[in-house]
């Protein structure tokens, strides 16, 4: 494990040679210094000599609190675990101190001749304990830092995930709801029309699915690519109501550049033509106008005796896409004379879903 880098990062967060080596100097520095003093009690030779002793003490200490600590972590990975496994790491800590100490000790009065003294050694193990206490905090500081850093991406992930398959979801079932219409549109006109006119019709609608396919998985696109889209599902529809389907656009240069949600402006001319007259005696007429940052799609109400069969799936999609990307929401208002929706037009920085 000491030397196996990829075995580091996944137990202990991080690199920690480095730091368990700088760790270790340190460490023996500051137990010489608070305990012995060496480097000011005595001549360089045994101050060396006396500190070494600190540093072997230090060394033994950190590696086995170090490997300790890696096993808990094995055991006791997550961050439910966090309490159970600091509370077993104090006991080890505490445990190994003691244990290094002794034996330790013990070592140094056999090699060396030094007597170990129980009594004084305990006013030491104290110290040193909330001293390795502290520096082993800093590897579990890090650890939970990183634990909680991905805790948060993956639940960001998993929320990414569940709203990007919404979006599929809802953008997979606008498709079949405009092709479901179009197929009505073009029952009406193999009705009433001559065959040239139908086969003229399904040329345009082909152009129309291009515009679909083109559009790919995009959850937002420029409001001048929908715009063209748009205007090309009324010149479809004018093949059938001819003048007495009437649209304004007033849309400036500026709203151009803006994002829309995919088909969205289309459902709602839609939804328009489809539940609504249009006759010589009852034209419809439609505004499209740009408002304070959104898109305003105003037509009079003058709905049908007898309705098409709808899927009623058109404005509940788009409120439920527009819910997914974006904080702004779509406003609909019927006031018994008019029925105005107002659409976001969004920047790609707004969207939730990236």
């Amino acid at each position: 494990m000491l030397f196996n880098k990829k075995k580091r990062l996944q137990y202990l967060g991080f690199n920690d040679i480095w730091f368990m080596i700088i760790g270790i100097i340190i460490l023996s520095f500051v137990t010489d210094y608070i305990f012995s003093n060496s480097f000011q009690k005595y001549p360089l030779r045994w101050a060396i000599i006396s500190w070494s002793a600190s540093l072997f003490f230090a060394t033994c200490d950190w590696l086995i609190m170090r490997e300790v600590l890696i096993r808990l972590r094995k055991g006791y990975p997550e961050l439910k675990d966090s309490t159970k496994r600091n509370l077993l790491f104090f006991v080890a800590i505490v445990t190994t101190v003691i244990t290094v100490d002794i034996f330790g000790g013990l070592f140094l009065e056999w090699a060396f001749g030094l007597t170990y003294s129980f009594e004084w050694r305990s006013k030491v193990i104290v110290p040193v304990i909330l001293i390795s206490t502290m520096t082993m905090a800093i590897y579990e500081a890090i650890y939970f830092y990183l634990k909680l850093k991905k805790s948060i991406r993956e639940e960001e992930e998993a929320k990414r995930a569940i709203v990007q398959a919404q979006l599929d979801a809802l953008r997979n079932q606008a498709q079949p709801h405009f092709l479901f219409n179009t197929l009505n549109t073009l029952r009406d006109i193999i009705d009433q029309n001559p065959k040239e006119d139908a086969k003229e019709f399904v040329d345009k609608i082909a152009d129309v699915y291009r515009f679909i396919l083109e559009s790919g998985n995009a959850h937002l696109i420029p409001l001048r690519d929908e715009l063209k889209f748009a205007k090309s599902y009324i010149h479809i529809q004018k093949e059938r109501f001819g003048e007495n389907l009437w649209v304004r656009w007033d849309l400036p240069e500026i709203a151009m550049a803006q994002m829309i949600v995919p088909m969205s402006l289309q459902l709602l001319l839609e939804n328009a033509i489809k539940h609504n007259v249009i006759s010589k005696s009852r034209p419809l007429s439609i505004q499209v106008k740009y408002i304070e940052g959104r898109l305003v799609v105003t037509n009079a109400l003058q709905a049908k005796s007898t309705q098409l069969p709808s899927t009623k799936l058109g404005l509940q999609n788009i409120k439920r896409r527009y819910a997914l990307i974006s904080e702004e929401a779509v406003h609909v208002q019927n006031n018994g004379k008019h029925f105005v929706v107002s659409l976001p037009l969004l920047t790609l920085a707004e969207q939730n879903v990236s």
